[in-house]
């Protein structure tokens, strides 16, 4: 069970440490997005963002912790 500090510290983290970038895919392909993520025990969000970090570091540009 989350305590209302560890909901609020959560939400301070969200606020000062992350940005949402939201984006769109034919239907049909979120169900995809999901299998392949599961598959390499992760979640949507941090597949995303190691496909990006790998493209970034392939264009020589600063990944960013």
């Amino acid at each position: 069970m989350t305590t209302e500090a560890q909901k609020k510290a959560n939400r301070k983290y969200e606020i000062e440490k992350t940005e949402n970038i939201r984006i769109r895919v034919p239907i049909g392909k979120k169900e995809l997005i999901q299998q392949c993520a599961k598959l390499n025990h992760e979640s949507i969000n941090g597949m995303v963002n190691r496909l990006i970090d790998q493209e970034l570091s392939k264009q020589g540009l600063k990944k960013i912790d």
